[in-house]
């Protein structure tokens, strides 16, 4: 499996603190399959242009001098859309996700659905192609909505641990797999226990085999390699295997 969205750089915002506990983190990845994470750590888009501040090259030269074998180490940046990102961020990449095109975004929770619309379709005609984070944690997210930030060329990253919510987002996150417009689906572990193969399970236990390879392995491979992404196809959620999930896990994830 590979996760592209991760705060595992340490000391460097509200992820993984320490070099070793980044290291802890790695170390479980690799024991649940993963090959390949990107360090994703947050970054306004006011600051964007400059690349990644020098905080972020220092702690990441101290973690890939500690990090285990057997897991690939790319880098990124967690993009909060607080104004328009600057047309010289598509020249440089230095803080889209390994050098290629996609970038990974975010918003204020608050955001709404015109608003976001509106700023992934300027990101999109600067020559990058965004990576919305999370949709469902905004409020304005809906499948009607979704699909008109997809039609500005944004893609969709789904939080995998998401997909066993109870609670809203999780409904939210479910639905976006079940009507095909869910891309990838990343951990955004922060020096935790969130982790992609919660979600891969349960996507296998409602039938979704396909699914669950495009989301997780797949289609981050082909961002790695700044290739087109496979579309994902719909996937029916059982009633029974929500419910069973639910009552394993009932907590909302943060």
């Amino acid at each position: 499996m590979i996760d592209l969205h991760s705060h595992l750089l340490p000391g460097v915002d509200d992820g993984s603190k320490s070099v070793d506990q980044s290291v802890a983190v790695l170390q479980a990845m690799i024991q649940q399959g993963v090959t390949d994470v990107c360090l994703t750590p947050h970054l306004p888009a006011s600051r964007a242009a400059s690349g990644p501040p020098a905080l972020q090259d220092q702690a990441y030269q101290a973690l890939i001098g500690a990090a285990p074998p057997g897991i690939r180490l790319h880098r990124g940046n967690e993009v909060m859309l607080d104004r328009p990102l600057a047309s010289s961020v598509a020249a440089d990449r230095r803080v889209t996700i390994n050098g290629t095109r996609y970038i990974l975004v975010e918003f204020p929770r608050l955001v709404t659905a015109i608003t976001a619309q509106h700023a992934l379709m300027l990101i999109a005609s600067s020559g990058l192609i965004p990576l919305l984070a999370h949709p469902e944690r905004y409020a304005a997210c809906s499948p009607e909505s979704v699909r008109r930030w997809k039609e500005t060329g944004a893609v969709m990253q789904v939080d995998a641990t998401t997909l066993l919510a109870s609670r809203t987002r999780g409904e939210r996150a479910r639905q976006l797999v079940a009507q095909g417009l869910a891309d990838i689906a990343a951990a955004d572990n922060h020096g935790d226990e969130r982790t992609l193969l919660a979600g891969y399970q349960a996507l296998v236990a409602h039938g979704g085999a396909m699914q669950a390879d495009l989301l997780m392995i797949q289609n981050p491979g082909a961002i790695l390699e700044d290739r087109a992404l496979m579309p994902v196809p719909p996937l029916e959620f059982r009633t029974s295997i929500v419910q069973r999930i639910r009552k394993l896990f009932e907590r909302e994830d943060a």
